[in-house]
């Protein structure tokens, strides 16, 4: 096993070097700004654009079989602040250190919110829920798509401030 003090670049470059507290903190930092992204996009900017917010919580009851829409706002809430941060942290950031590291920051993130769009609204809305896929792609679809790219540029915007190249 490579010790810190003589970690390869590569190395350094594919694993988080710090500890868990710090983990937890970019989480919860990374998750919030891009939670905070998510709201003003979903709740003010979106209704101007298509007539109606986004209502992701509406989303959450269908696949869930949940009665009521305050449960569907807190877990969607939750995997937003906590679980897609998670998911850039562990699985996305160090997949494009190592297979495309020459690529920019806010590309991959948008790469990753691209992915959470179509988890969105293919596979939790189409698969798992029923609907058309992505919509039927109308208006919606869209601003979906622009609020998770937005999401996830905010998120990798704190993760980029506090996670060492």
């Amino acid at each position: 096993m490579t010790s810190p003090t003589n970690m390869t670049s590569e190395t350094a470059r594919t694993t988080p070097p710090f500890s868990i507290v710090q983990f937890a903190i970019t989480v919860l930092l990374a998750g919030i700004a891009a939670e905070v992204t998510w709201e003003i996009w979903a709740r003010l900017i979106t209704p101007l654009w298509v007539g109606g917010p986004l209502e992701p919580a509406a989303l959450v009851q269908d696949v869930f079989k949940l009665q009521s829409r305050f449960h569907g706002e807190i877990i969607h809430f939750l995997v937003g602040l906590i679980a897609y941060p998670i998911g850039y942290l562990l699985i996305a950031l160090p997949l494009a250190r190592a297979i495309v590291p020459w690529m920019p920051w806010w590309l991959v993130a948008m790469g990753y919110g691209t992915g959470l769009w179509v988890f969105a609204l293919y596979i939790m809305a189409h698969l798992i829920a029923g609907h058309p896929p992505f919509l039927g792609f109308i208006p919606l679809t869209w601003a979906s798509l622009v609020g998770h790219l937005a999401f996830a540029v905010a998120l990798a915007a704190v993760v980029r401030q506090r996670v060492p190249e």
